[in-house]
């Protein structure tokens, strides 16, 4: 079935993790920590590319609603602000779930922290079922501990399920050599290899998620979820955001 599609719209991956940072939810003008109309833009596009028999995983980050690393400026124990984020995670997951089973998509919750009434507990093999079966699965409560971010969990999944690739979707439309917010003349790297990254300091993930990616050889590509079509672009080949690879 795949063969009789267009060319332009082959999946060159077959298995992704879709890192989404709970920020992305927000909404511009009604401030709100999960506004509809971007939840909505976000879901068609992930429906885009499960139209495409791609199997998606998609890990969501809390920071919408409560970040650890925040908490702790304000007093916050950091394992107690840890945990907090991880349940925000829960319900970024399920908002995502419920959006994309209203426009036909199969979607499944697991979570690192067992909270059976609301998601299934993660399990690697229940899991590879689901994406067999062509339903997203949604990773929330990162791994389900303190001090470790989703970013982490997106690099770990990414290397149990042997993902072809994570598909960092951010707010800037890739690595640049230096914050292009406050430097006009940064450069935009559209290739970079992870040694390369390394010695350059670029903030593409944590240290811990970036050691996993690199040591498990798999790729990052970082690019901007506003582009419209971003996801299918990236899936597809087109050439968007920044790939760092070995």
């Amino acid at each position: 079935m795949r063969d009789s599609k267009p060319a332009d719209l082959r999946p060159r991956y077959q298995r992704v993790i879709l890192k989404l940072s709970g920020e992305v939810l927000r909404g511009g003008k009604s401030g709100d920590p999960i506004d509809g109309a971007t939840l909505d833009k976000i879901c068609q596009q992930v429906k885009e590319i499960h139209d495409l028999r791609v199997q998606v995983c998609v890990v969501i980050g809390g920071g919408n609603i409560f970040r650890g690393l925040s908490g702790e400026k304000r007093g916050v124990d950091r394992t107690t602000g840890d945990y907090m984020g991880m349940l925000a995670t829960v319900i970024n997951g399920l908002a995502l779930m419920d959006c994309l089973e209203k426009l036909g998509v199969n979607t499944r919750v697991q979570s690192a922290i067992p909270m059976n009434q609301l998601a299934e507990p993660f399990i690697l093999r229940r899991a590879m079922r689901h994406l067999e079966k062509n339903r997203v699965v949604i990773f929330v409560a990162g791994t389900g501990n303190p001090y470790f971010s989703t970013d982490t969990t997106a690099a770990l999944r990414a290397s149990e399920l042997h993902a072809d690739i994570i598909l960092k979707a951010t707010k800037v439309d890739g690595v640049y050599d230096k914050d292009p917010k406050k430097h006009p003349d940064a450069v935009k790297f559209e290739q970079i290899t992870f040694i390369d990254a390394l010695k350059q300091r670029l903030n593409v993930m944590d240290s811990t998620a970036f050691s996993l990616c690199m040591d498990n050889n798999v790729p990052i590509l970082v690019f901007d979820l506003n582009d419209e079509h971003a996801i299918r672009k990236a899936i597809v080949g087109e050439k968007i955001g920044t790939l760092v690879k070995n």
